[in-house]
């Protein structure tokens, strides 16, 4: 069963999702980049996954909006 949220969480939602997958693959491909396919790289990209999670999140919560905002100024109102 797939826990359903109401519509107003979707701002905080967005980032979150995001940020969850966006580091684990960019953390998943540096990690391989530095170890190499080593015994360590399971433990070392989740290591890796976990700080760079915790930094990209409150990051996305505050580019967000400027990132919004710049989008909108580079595209032709509908």
């Amino acid at each position: 069963m797939i826990i359903r949220f109401p519509a107003h969480y979707a701002g905080i939602l967005m980032p979150l999702v995001l940020s969850i997958l966006m580091t684990f693959v960019v953390s998943g491909v540096a990690t391989l980049k530095n170890l190499g396919p080593a015994p360590g790289f399971v433990t070392g990209w989740m290591s890796a996954w976990g700080i760079s999670w915790l930094i990209a999140f409150p990051t996305l919560l505050c580019a967000l909006p400027v990132t919004r905002r710049i989008v909108q100024a580079l595209v032709k109102p509908a």
